[in-house]
């Protein structure tokens, strides 16, 4: 395996994490790149590097942006991102993935691409709702933020140092697995 093909899977991978955060801001600045021809793309996926593409998914980028700062339809919101993150996570890691065989490419975008960024959406869902149920939403324009941060650190550095976001999407990963850790139930503990 070429170093342009480790790139490329590093690439996707941090840009899958990122999906996880949101589901168009990741899209959107693979998009960008790909206009600006940062990265070249799949021969298949080139139709994101244009123009029309570009405008579509930076619309959708904003409007879920600002839908996330609305208390209580964020909540709503997550019900439907956690399966289109599976799906965009998906589609990222196919898009950037190069040098592979289509089977090897595939089963690298479901498990990692598609896989990074449930797992990402939905520990963010479960933190929505608990900040919901803890703060009654107020905090959860706070938790938006934060997850739109996150989406362009993640972003930036899966296209201009995708190594660095590597490391980053083990370090989150590594982060909510600590934390479901903490909260799951100990074997043999008796729940009130």
């Amino acid at each position: 395996m070429d170093s342009d093909t480790i790139l490329s899977i590093f690439l996707g991978v941090g840009l899958a994490a990122s999906v996880g955060f949101r589901v168009f801001l990741p899209m959107f600045a693979l998009s960008l790149a790909a206009y600006f021809n940062i990265w070249e793309l799949n021969d298949n996926w080139a139709w994101i590097g244009t123009l029309p593409a570009l405008v579509c998914l930076g619309v959708a980028m904003v409007l879920e942006i600002f839908a996330y700062f609305i208390p209580w339809f964020d909540n709503l919101l997550d019900s439907i991102a956690v399966p289109l993150a599976a799906i965009a996570g998906t589609a990222v890691m196919v898009s950037t993935v190069a040098g592979l065989d289509p089977m090897v490419t595939w089963t690298l975008a479901i498990i990692a691409g598609g896989g990074t960024a449930t797992a990402i959406k939905g520990a963010n869902a479960t933190g929505r709702l608990a900040s919901t149920a803890s703060t009654g939403g107020l905090a959860n324009p706070l938790v938006s933020a934060t997850e739109t941060g996150a989406s362009v650190v993640v972003s930036t550095a899966s296209i201009f140092a995708p190594v660095i976001a590597a490391i980053l999407v083990i370090l989150i990963l590594a982060l909510i697995f600590k934390i479901y850790r903490k909260l799951r139930p100990k074997k043999g503990a008796v729940n009130p």
